[in-house]
């Protein structure tokens, strides 16, 4: 077994995808970045990993990262999925915020918006486990750890894309079924409202920890399913949310 832990992340420029990388660095792993912008690569610089500008819509920057990790590292123990809202979504979903009472364009929708989400949310992931899955079976195990949304439990009008999360959660189910044999899991972690959010007094008060949660909480959470400490959790889907989401499930 290698004295080393090796952890890719994706969307990894800026908020919830930098705060993972940070976090799994701190834990311990040799972190290999990728976002569409440069911020990637100068964050890797900064953790001393490798950085490089590509996208999770694009099957070959997948396959170059995966390649490039291996290369330079010669394992890959954890992927950290982080995607953020396709480029073409409409401005009134970009900028309303939260608003309970919001009454989005949800048949105005474009259908290339709907392929283009799923694409992000979905089967970005699918394309990585099939390039990563053989190389952590060689090695013995690993761990895969999807960022999703807490809208994926309570669709929220704002946020109309969050409903193709379910469809993740549904392979991350199935994954774990064929490969928890392999010792290769796959978790899903669904933050709530983070910092970066400007929520009105209304939505605080909608969140019981009243407070949205720091990049760095979201992160400790995401270095959590990827651990050890989870080693018996595949499947499944985490509430980071500050109890926002109250249904028996």
């Amino acid at each position: 077994m290698s004295d080393i832990k090796v952890a890719i992340v994706t969307g990894s420029g800026q908020g919830i995808g930098r705060g993972c990388a940070i976090e799994m660095a701190k834990a311990g792993y040799k972190v290999s970045l990728m976002s569409p912008s440069g911020r990637s690569v100068e964050l890797a610089k900064e953790l001393g990993g490798l950085g490089r500008s590509g996208s999770v819509l694009d099957a070959g920057d997948l396959r170059a990262l995966v390649e490039e990790t291996l290369q330079e590292y010669g394992r890959i123990d954890a992927v950290v999925s982080n995607m953020g809202h396709g480029g073409s979504v409409p401005e009134a979903i970009k900028t309303v915020g939260f608003d309970a009472n919001f009454d989005g364009p949800l048949l105005e929708l474009p259908d290339d918006l709907w392929h283009e989400s799923l694409d992000m949310y979905v089967l970005s992931v699918v394309k990585l486990a099939r390039l990563v899955t053989p190389v952590m079976i060689e090695q013995g195990g690993g761990a895969f750890v999807n960022i999703s949304s807490m809208n994926t439990v309570e669709p929220r009008a704002p946020y109309p894309m969050s409903m193709l999360r379910a469809a993740l959660h549904s392979f991350s189910k199935l994954y774990g079924d064929r490969y928890a044999r392999h010792n290769i899991r796959m978790n899903n972690l669904m933050p709530g409202f983070c910092e970066n959010v400007n929520l009105s007094d209304a939505a605080l008060k909608s969140i019981p920890a009243q407070r949205p949660a720091s990049f760095e909480e979201i992160g400790q959470a995401c270095v959590f399913l990827a651990s050890e400490s989870a080693r018996y959790i595949t499947g499944q889907a985490l509430l980071a949310d500050g109890g926002m989401n109250r249904g028996v499930r």
